[in-house]
């Protein structure tokens, strides 16, 4: 005879299995790419076909809603979407943050959040957005979505409901922090995961889990997209393809749901290595502080502080001998602009439409201008003038003390997100629309523009930080190509892509002005000089690191060249003979660009929300 409390037991454990002994049916749908060509018909087929089927609980949409992650594009797929006559759940991918006008505020304004969990008969089903948000790099879960799954997931009223994740990238490295999630989730009752960004159908194993990539619902060169009905069902998820208003193939795949016992398998699985930690003596860590948030841009100083931005929207100051926060203050939106500080003046743009001035001091608000859209450009402060592009289709120059209006140059085509140069009276930047522009820094008139005469814009000189001597300016491109234009007139010097140097976003001047620090993709450190009627190397250093793509600015300091990278690691460089001081490797998520302070001191800060303080030794003079 069982006791009141057994009975109670039993029950509950019938009652999990009827659960989940019950098969349901959902719509697995990826990158849609609203703003392809054929996007939004593909979609309102897909959505037409998904209603038409009374036996589908719900629908999932896994990244790359858009194409660009503009705000027409994706107000497009809302509106294509909101037709559905079941519930629907979804996560941006690359494709809706990397390019994102809005710092990535849209998609959270527009479908009311980047992450969702929700359960349905017995299952727990948990999705994350996946970058890289704003800057080109590895995929990465933002830190605040990795926050978010962590409580989650300790927060299940029956930690053994089996687990359904969902991402828009590979769980593997090619998203820079896929471990972080991975990890959280083998904690739990993890079955499987189910991802996109492929554009084809596959079966993957990723740490033990099982996994499945599920197709584009473009329709690519055929007359009709697809995506797959997944049916649970006997402690097994079947997959089959389906083509809107045309057929059901047969079953791809099946996966086995089962509980792997995580906690009990002592398979060492794939971690990035931080052993380079232990190979330099010569460079330590001072301090370190740990945002719960991305941080998405460079950091600035002023006497003892360090500035900082996340994109939970705080701008905020730390002590820079010891890293702990002396003040914050809250913005409305994600922060993906480096901070510039002139005396008591910290000036930083948030994509809640605002540009910020706040007392260095303290942190109290001094002023703040209203844009018409987010403001996603870093501020340049040159003879107390501020100059900052934002997604408006505006350039400005404030006065510094004031933030009074002082110019407004409003024909710049699509957004800014580069620091601007003022070089010899004039101030340059490039935007998302493939132009390359110079004012007039006093007044604010057009000087020249230049077009790389690409229609992708995915090739624009956008990300890169500008530089000038000797009368000209240079810039690089996702193109590959490097252009050194006339400071004056905008004349092309020369253009070129050399073969063997795949040069991308990521560059600086040397201190004495005779090179333009170059990374390829390739993960070398060049030294093009400034002075040749074409591009020549005049200065090649002995870092080699793995495939990059961090367009992150190089800097030099005292005669060392220091090098961020889309993995976390920094590298210092001698520029007298190219050889390798020390690396670091702070974190594993892509790095912005590295902060020299008083000689023998830099400040790393990355995307996965890390600020890291490093104290070194170099042998230069």
């Amino acid at each position: 005879m069982y006791r009141k409390g057994s009975l109670g037991i039993l029950f509950l454990m019938l009652l999990t299995v009827i659960c989940h002994a019950q098969s349901f049916k959902f719509a697995f749908v990826s990158d849609t790419h609203i703003g392809n060509n054929t996007g939004e018909e593909d979609l309102s087929r897909t959505v037409a076909d998904i209603n038409a089927d009374s036996t589908l609980s719900f629908a999932l949409f896994t990244g790359d809603i858009t194409e660009f992650g503009s705000d027409d594009e994706l107000k497009l797929a809302k509106k294509v979407l909101d037709n559905l006559n079941k519930p629907w759940y979804i996560v941006p991918g690359n494709h809706d943050s990397n390019w994102s006008e809005s710092g990535s505020n849209s998609f959270l304004t527009i479908f009311g959040a980047e992450t969702f969990s929700f359960t349905q008969n017995g299952y727990l089903f948990a999705g994350t957005s996946s970058g890289p948000n704003m800057r080109m790099g590895p995929g990465q879960v933002p830190r605040e979505n990795i926050v978010w799954l962590d409580s989650v997931l300790n927060h299940m009223q029956d930690p053994e409901m089996p687990v359904i994740y969902i991402n828009h990238y590979h769980q593997d490295s090619s998203q820079n922090n896929w471990y972080s999630a991975i990890d959280l989730l083998k904690k739990r009752n993890v079955q499987l995961i189910l991802h996109g960004h492929g554009h084809n159908n596959r079966k993957f194993t990723y740490d033990g889990i099982p996994s499945i990539m599920g197709r584009s619902n473009l329709r690519a060169s055929a007359s009709y997209g697809g995506y797959n009905i997944v049916t649970i069902e006997d402690g097994k998820a079947r997959f089959e393809e389906r083509r809107p208003g045309l057929a059901t193939f047969e079953k791809w795949a099946e996966v086995p749901l089962e509980n792997h016992h995580f906690e009990k398998d002592a398979k060492q699985y794939h971690r990035p290595s931080f052993a380079v930690n232990d190979q330099y003596k010569n460079v330590k860590v001072v301090w370190e502080y740990q945002s719960d948030s991305d941080v998405g841009a460079g950091t600035a100083t002023a006497k003892n502080l360090v500035f900082a931005t996340n994109t939970s929207g705080w701008v905020y100051a730390l002590n820079k001998n010891t890293g702990k926060k002396k003040w914050g203050y809250k913005t409305n939106g994600k922060i993906y602009s480096t901070p510039a500080v002139a005396g008591n003046y910290v000036v930083v743009g948030s994509s809640d439409n605002t540009i910020y001035c706040l007392s260095a001091k303290n942190g109290k608000l001094i002023w703040k201008v209203a844009a018409q859209r987010p403001v996603l450009g870093s501020p340049t402060i040159n003879n107390n003038t501020v100059y900052i592009g934002a997604s408006d289709g505006h350039f400005r120059a404030l006065d510094l003390k004031s933030g009074k209006l002082i110019w407004d140059f409003d024909q710049v085509n699509n957004f800014v997100v580069t620091k601007p140069l003022v070089y010899k009276g004039k101030v340059y930047f490039g935007s998302w629309g493939n132009d390359f522009y110079a004012l007039d820094a006093a007044t604010g008139k057009l000087a020249w523009k230049w077009n790389n005469g690409s229609a992708n814009r995915m090739f624009s000189p956008a990300a890169c930080y500008p530089v000038a001597t000797n009368n000209r300016v240079f810039i690089v491109a996702p193109d590959r190509h490097m252009t050194s234009l006339d400071a004056a007139t905008g004349k092309v010097i020369w253009r070129k892509h050399m073969e063997g140097v795949r040069v991308r976003e990521s560059m600086g001047l040397s201190a004495d002005s005779a090179l333009v620090y170059v990374k390829t993709m390739d993960g070398e450190l060049l030294g093009v000089s400034t002075s040749t009627d074409t591009m020549q190397i005049g200065w090649k250093s002995e870092l080699k690191l793995p495939y990059e793509l961090a367009p992150s600015a190089i800097v030099e300091s005292n005669n060392v060249v220091f090098v961020p990278s889309h993995s976390g690691l920094a590298s210092a460089v001698n520029r007298k003979t190219g050889a390798v001081i020390w690396k670091h490797k702070s974190s594993n998520t892509l790095m912005n660009p590295i902060m020299p302070l008083e000689k023998g001191r830099v400040v790393l800060s990355t995307m996965d929300g890390k600020i890291t303080c490093l104290e070194f030794e170099t042998g230069v003079d």
